[in-house]
């Protein structure tokens, strides 16, 4: 008996650890891998007071099962994560039914495993770019210029994160690619912790290097055709836009996202003359890809803005030049929100 529950529990423990990092690392999702881990920690310490009896049970060795195949076991050569899933839950779900008959352990293990089951595999299903920026309205653009210090401004870019902002951005203009290389990697520790995309500008090398989320390109920077190219399906790329015939072009050329503006002439431009608010209403009308307003909107233009249609919006200095940065963001959310 001892024996069974020893090997089950194994099989589970390891299968949930399997999940868990593809919760964790593929999908990126915190509440996934938090389920996960829960379960596994919960199942172990089910069967903690008989550890010692367990382990002296095992007896690996003369196991007439070790040798048997398995005939629908994935090939190890280059498994995708979708196959990895699917085995792994299929392992898991038997090993807890063996637990439940063996060992006692609550049905309710496996009934909450359906459950997560089912929701992993609705993520392999969906259009992931489409999933990452669904509801994801407040976008940080950021700009290290106006900082002394690399820690104050990325104590700022953290700060905006914890407070809510959905997206950010690294725009780095005037720095080199060892530093956006530094701040990128310290941002996409951060979007990852709390649930925020990370889109590196114009650089798609760099992108790579750091694991960002997507790249955001600019009229005169690599095509969407051939950053795709680069990047693969699961990549989100962003474009910007000025006028009509640009979005078109965006949306034709498969963007996931395109900026409108600059909606009012702004310093972060100063050679570019504002969109404006027509080229705005034109876009909520007819655009239908997610499309981000930007180009100085703060708090007190944004309600112009929405009026317009906008139902997103990209800012710069509102937040990184915010004397009190949660509270900005919360104004910002609560403005889009309503």
């Amino acid at each position: 008996m001892n024996r069974i529950i020893d090997a089950n529990l194994n099989r589970a423990t390891e299968a949930l650890r399997v999940l868990e990092e593809i919760a964790r690392f593929y999908f990126d999702d915190k509440t996934l891998s938090e389920e996960l881990k829960n379960v596994r920690h919960s199942v172990c310490i089910f069967f903690d007071d008989k550890y010692d009896e367990l382990l002296f049970s095992r007896n690996t060795q003369n196991d007439v099962g070790v040798d048997i195949k398995n005939p629908t076991k994935i090939s190890r050569e280059n498994p995708s994560a979708e196959q990895i899933f699917r085995s792994n839950f299929k392992r898991l779900e038997q090993a807890l039914r063996v637990l439940s008959e063996y060992g006692n352990l609550s049905d309710d293990f496996r009934y909450k495993i359906y459950t997560v089951e089912k929701k992993m595999n609705e993520r392999f299903k969906m259009d992931i770019k489409k999933y990452l920026l669904k509801d994801k309205n407040l976008y940080l653009v950021t700009n290290s210029d106006n900082f002394s210090t690399d820690e104050e401004f990325l104590d700022r870019v953290a700060l905006a994160i914890k407070s809510g902002v959905d997206i950010v951005q690294l725009r780095e203009k005037t720095k080199p690619a060892s530093k956006i290389i530094e701040y990128g990697k310290v941002i996409r520790q951060l979007c990852s912790e709390y649930g925020a995309i990370f889109i590196v500008n114009d650089r798609i090398d760099i992108a790579q290097i750091v694991k960002a989320d997507g790249v955001h390109l600019g009229q005169d920077d690599v095509d969407i055709k051939h950053a795709r190219e680069i990047l693969g399906e699961k990549m989100i790329i962003g474009i910007s836009t000025h006028k009509s015939s640009d979005a078109i072009l965006a949306v034709e050329g498969g963007a996931d996202y395109i900026g409108v503006g600059p909606v009012y002439k702004t310093p972060t431009k100063p050679n570019r003359d504002a969109a404006g608010l027509d080229y705005l209403k034109w876009a909520a009308q007819n655009i239908q890809i997610p499309f981000y307003a930007i180009g100085s909107i703060d708090e007190n233009t944004i309600d112009e803005v929405i009026s317009y249609g906008a139902k997103r919006v990209a800012l710069v200095r509102a937040i990184m030049n915010s004397n009190d940065i949660e509270k900005t963001v919360k104004n910002l959310k609560n403005k889009l929100n309503s």
